[in-house]
């Protein structure tokens, strides 16, 4: 996105923004950005709107710590637009809800997606996979994903083994639960190992397929 191609005179000296989840895609809050704002905001990494009501710059979380963490934005066809795609830090509306627009006007399709991850449905590795690509760049010290990042791939291998041993030891258990803890372990550190590694779960998949067509 060109940001001298913006078009802030058109409204006034402020572009609304739609905020939406960056993992998840769900649409979190609109608010609106003069030019001062958005420096801020590419600056800081952190969501910072012009707050008509106060008449001030402000930042989403100044008070809460709810920060929204900027991972891509977009403008619309006629530059008067901006979409933000960020991963929030807690709850974004002020009610204390995720989403300020209510969980009874989500769309049919969001609800259909986190009732099939309630369930166990496998589809939610996809959701949790861009859920861990978003915390590459997280502050570490508040996210324990990104500081498996930021320790490299050796380390999250290392990690990884260990995960594996623990699962193989629990198997000889009869806990049901604790062996599915720490699967789930394995699925988790496998996941960034592969993320670290610029690969995903489709990666995978794909190199099954191929065997298995192999196999006839």
């Amino acid at each position: 996105m060109n940001l001298n191609n913006l078009n802030f005179e058109k409204t006034g000296g402020l572009l609304p923004v739609i905020v939406q989840d960056a993992a998840t895609n769900l649409v979190l809050m609109q608010a609106w950005m003069n030019r001062e704002a958005l420096a801020q905001t590419l600056d800081s990494g952190k969501l910072t709107f012009f707050s008509r009501s106060k008449n001030r710059l402000w930042t989403k979380g100044e008070s809460s710590g709810n920060f929204l963490y900027l991972k891509e934005l977009l403008a619309d066809c006629d530059n008067d637009c901006l979409l933000a795609k960020a991963e929030p830090a807690g709850p974004v509306c002020h009610t204390g809800k995720d989403t300020c627009f209510g969980e009874e006007n989500l769309s049919a399709k969001h609800q259909q997606t986190v009732a099939e991850s309630e369930t166990g449905n496998p589809a939610f590795l996809e959701e949790l996979e861009q859920l861990l690509k978003s915390r590459k760049t997280t502050d570490p010290s508040k996210s324990y994903t990104a500081r498996l990042f930021e320790a490299g791939t050796k380390r999250i291998a290392k990690k990884l083994g260990e995960e594996a041993v623990e699962l193989i030891l629990e198997a000889e258990n009869g806990d049901r639960q604790r062996f599915t803890e720490e699967a789930a372990d394995l699925l988790y550190h496998m996941d960034v190992l592969l993320i670290a590694r610029g690969m995903g779960w489709k990666d995978v998949i794909k190199e099954l397929q191929n065997r298995h067509q192999k196999k006839g």
